[in-house]
């Protein structure tokens, strides 16, 4: 009975994976909605063609630092993979979660689906999806330090209490890059949840996931600066800090997407005076570029494996019969 139990499990975790991707969907359709076709066809071709290439290739840089995600995990758990398998996990699982917000759950499940069919473990998986989410944390831990420093004042609010909010939140983050930098050199023991094992990664694999998770906020703040650029003269350093303020709160509020508080803190916190309806232009193409384009394109390659697996599973079954058919007839 007890198996029995476990292989429901099993399956609903897999299923579910299927079940985020649709409410990923869902989120991404709440998310634009609210602009008719034409505002987002006009938002995106008001657009020069070249910071249109741009923040696409932006946008592609982006999925491939948050596929080395998975990367980063397997040789955590000490394991080798295609590199498509990886790749392709990390781009599903990333465009699922982003759309869906609440990451570890939403992509979590799509990589379980994917890596218990690739013959993983699931105390395995386990341990890579918390590590994946350790690599976002320490990210998100050097993102606000940097935020701190690039941020236009401004930004921190007028009053005493929001600068030393804002301070206090500094030194927290910069308190647990230390610690985890730290435990990744001294502390060696093995850490036990519920059955499951974890040790510290080390001091390379440790810096290696600032670089990977900086490196993915630095081109998903490229996909925007491209697309705002043409309507606002900004300097890099400054846009930078802004977007890593509101990109860390959005994702912080398990908003999907950073709905509504990405949107709304960014043009609270960007400096000067700009025609509204540009900047919003800009963001309706940063979630088309960022969101709407790698969800659709993740949909496409994962329903075609899918139906691909059916395929294969069907010609083996038919083998399969044929097999058992003629051994009959000799019989």
């Amino acid at each position: 009975m007890a198996g029995r139990t476990k292989k429901i499990l099993k399956r609903a975790l897999s299923w579910a994976g299927l079940f985020f991707f649709a409410v990923a969907a869902y989120m991404l359709y709440v998310q634009l909605a609210k602009y008719s076709f034409e505002e987002i066809k006009a938002a995106l071709f008001s657009i020069p063609s070249r910071n249109m290439l741009l923040a696409c290739l932006a946008s592609l840089g982006g999925y491939v630092a948050l596929s080395s995600y998975d990367y980063l995990a397997l040789r955590y758990v000490k394991r080798h993979l295609a590199p498509w398998k990886w790749i392709f996990a990390g781009f599903v699982g990333f465009s699922v979660s982003n759309n869906a917000g609440h990451a570890i759950v939403s992509g979590g499940t799509i990589r379980y689906r994917l890596y218990t069919r690739w013959r993983f473990r699931g105390a395995e998986i386990v341990r890579m999806v918390t590590f994946s989410g350790f690599t976002y944390l320490v990210a998100c831990f050097f993102l606000i330090i940097a935020g701190y420093f690039l941020t236009p004042n401004h930004a921190f609010g007028d009053g005493s209490i929001s600068h030393l909010t804002t301070l206090v939140v500094t030194l927290v983050s910069a308190a647990g890059l230390l610690v985890y930098f730290w435990a990744s050199l001294f502390y060696k023991k093995t850490i036990v949840i519920k059955g499951v094992e974890f040790n510290i990664p080390s001091f390379p694999m440790a810096l290696a996931q600032v670089i990977i998770g900086a490196a993915d906020i630095l081109m998903a703040s490229l996909v925007l600066y491209f697309s705002l650029t043409p309507f606002v003269n900004i300097s890099f350093d400054v846009f930078i800090g802004v977007f890593i303020i509101a990109q860390v709160l959005g994702v912080f509020s398990q908003v999907p997407g950073g709905l509504g508080v990405f949107e709304g803190l960014f043009m609270y916190i960007i400096p000067g005076e700009h025609n509204q309806a540009l900047l919003f232009g800009a963001l309706i193409a940063y979630r088309v570029i960022y969101y709407l384009l790698p969800l659709l394109l993740s949909a496409l390659i994962l329903f075609s494996y899918e139906s691909y697996l059916r395929f294969v599973k069907k010609q083996q079954l038919e083998k399969l019969r044929i097999f058992n058919a003629e051994n009959m007839r000799q019989l």
